[in-house]
């Protein structure tokens, strides 16, 4: 939306950061089957501009599993429609991001092995 558009008129990298952290944090929610926190954006890489127009879409999976965090990796991909029909799909952004997970007392707790049922957030 032109709301999230920097002064030259590509929306605005904060933006995109935002959306790659939900991303990100629903496939640690996932594994962790917990509540995540946010603990380190490792790394981003803006590779081309998104437009206003573009249609995003978000790439992310799981990279690793530690003691109690979850290192994300997300894609982004801009959808470009040119000429009203042809669409022209960029990869425009990737980050790796670093998620703990947290029990009711908010602080880090273990995550799970994947086999293992663990629906409590205990």
């Amino acid at each position: 939306m032109p709301a999230d558009t920097n002064v030259a008129g590509d929306i605005f990298g904060g933006w995109i950061l935002s959306q790659i952290d939900i991303a990100g944090s629903v496939v640690a929610h996932r594994r962790a089957r917990c509540r995540v926190i946010t603990v380190a954006v490792n790394a981003v890489q803006f590779h081309k501009p998104v437009f206003v127009g573009d249609l995003v879409s978000f790439y992310a999976r799981v990279a690793r599993v530690g003691t109690t965090s979850i290192t994300v990796d997300v894609t982004v991909y801009a959808e470009r429609f040119r000429d009203g029909r042809h669409a022209e799909r960029v990869r425009v952004t990737e980050a790796t991001l670093t998620y703990v997970a947290i029990g009711p007392d908010r602080r880090p707790r273990p995550v799970p092995p994947e086999d293992v049922g663990d629906p409590a957030c205990a």
